[in-house]
């Protein structure tokens, strides 16, 4: 019976993690990296990954997702990936010198533009956060992927309970 309560004891004190569901598969694609290079999709399986929306001269939201992304690079081991919605301004050079600006780790976080086509297939069909507009509207919406590219959770960038919430499953992935 002391055991039985010592057992019940133990196990009340285990937190259960986030109900993490698998939402959808990502599948491979190649774009063009800030460095000029194809990038491969394919690089990142076997790794948890957050991704964004954003584009470089973004007077608003963009600036706190990068700001958040680049708190994820310094406080986690993930890998981030932000996808450009606007390819036309946003290339290999002007996405190299954002980098720069948010001291992203080439080896830990990519930039990534590529044909409208091809992005806003990403983000319409892929990631389902909505079409690249001729506005520049998107979302601003962390995006989680794990290790098995399966997109496990979407987290609002300016939202602090979500961005606990978006830790709190990357630690339940890890």
């Amino acid at each position: 019976m002391k055991r039985l309560l010592l057992v019940m004891l133990l196990l009340s004190g285990c937190q259960r993690g986030p109900d993490l569901p698998v939402l959808y598969d990502v599948p491979l694609f190649e774009l063009t990296s800030e460095q000029g290079q194809t990038f491969s999709s394919s690089s990142l399986k076997g790794q948890l990954w957050v991704a964004d929306f954003i584009f470089t001269h973004c007077p608003g939201p963009c600036l706190r997702m990068s700001a958040q992304m680049k708190k994820l690079q310094d406080e986690t081991q993930v890998r981030l990936v932000s996808f450009t919605v606007d390819p036309k301004r946003d290339t290999p050079e002007v996405l190299a010198q954002y980098a720069r600006r948010y001291r992203a780790q080439s080896n830990r976080w990519t930039f990534l533009t590529g044909t409208i086509e091809q992005l806003n297939y990403l983000s319409r069909t892929v990631f389902k956060v909505g079409d690249i507009e001729a506005d520049l509207t998107h979302s601003t919406r962390l995006i989680l992927v794990d290790a098995q590219m399966r997109i496990r959770g979407f987290f609002d960038a300016a939202d602090a309970e979500d961005l606990a919430k978006l830790r709190a499953a990357i630690e339940a992935l890890r």
